[in-house]
């Protein structure tokens, strides 16, 4: 079919979905608010097949991701807010406003001077909206990893940033110096969450300055993780235990044998 045809399909279908009369029960009680978890969570669950390489996931998340666009629009057309065929429109038309070296007479030669241009745009839009502030527009909902770095990138255009990687180090340490302080001293939760917090966003800053994404580099090290720790209990599992009934030494010594097997 072509795709026109198919995306009046997915469209009919969700109005049936939330038909008043026949339409489904759960999909009924639902709204902006209980929807979000689930559009977050699909993106997610794109993102995996990504990293997994597995072009039949991947075309399978994309169309839960893409069921939520219609969900959302949906929902704002019931409202007499907007609908889908607005959704598309406005990203049309911002896909053209933010590429006129493609859809207009302005050339740009290098990709540097395109993200240069493609940021002038995004700040032209922001101060339409009335943003007043460099972050203002930068969703508090996104997970914090993310929003720091993007809160990190943005104040970095106007040249608040460290020079290199040194005085990023020194703060680390610092933050790290400030957290065990706090733990010989006063041991207050909040303060305990402030310094931790602290230590985090440096952290953030350092993969932004090593161009190194935080997430993908966390979930490879829970990947990491898992398997180490599988090897552990497939180990015991051997010796007939378990990793209750076995001491930390034990465990961190397959531990240690678990990553010998990873260079091999």
């Amino acid at each position: 079919m072509q795709t026109s045809s198919q995306i009046n399909r997915l469209l009919q279908i969700m109005q049936k979905l939330r038909d008043p009369i026949d339409g489904c029960p759960w999909d009924l009680q639902q709204d902006f608010a209980s929807i979000a978890p689930y559009t977050i969570e699909e993106a997610y669950e794109v993102a995996d097949a990504i990293e997994r390489e597995n072009m039949d996931d991947l075309r399978d998340e994309l169309g839960d991701l893409l069921l939520q666009t219609v969900f959302h629009a949906q929902l704002a057309a019931e409202a007499g807010a907007f609908g889908f065929d607005d959704v598309v429109q406005a990203v049309c038309d911002k896909m053209v406003r933010r590429h006129p070296h493609v859809f207009g007479n302005k050339k740009t030669i290098t990709a540097a001077a395109q993200t240069r241009s493609w940021e002038q745009q995004k700040a032209k839009e922001r101060n339409e909206k009335g943003a007043t502030g460099l972050l203002d527009d930068i969703p508090v909902a996104l997970p914090a990893s993310q929003r720091a770095v993007k809160l990190q990138t943005r104040a970095a255009r106007v040249g608040f940033d460290w020079p290199n990687l040194e005085p990023v180090f020194a703060k680390l340490q610092e933050e790290i110096e400030e957290l065990q302080e706090v733990l010989r001293t006063d041991k207050s939760s909040i303060k305990i969450e402030k310094e931790l917090g602290d230590i985090l966003f440096v952290c953030m800053n350092l993969s932004r300055k090593l161009d190194v994404n935080p997430d993908a580099a966390l979930r490879q090290t829970n990947r990491k993780f898992v398997a180490r720790f599988q090897y552990i209990e497939q180990a015991l599992m051997k010796l007939g235990k378990t990793p209750d009934t076995s001491t930390l030494e034990e465990m961190d010594r397959l531990w240690d044998e678990a990553k010998q097997h990873e260079n091999e």
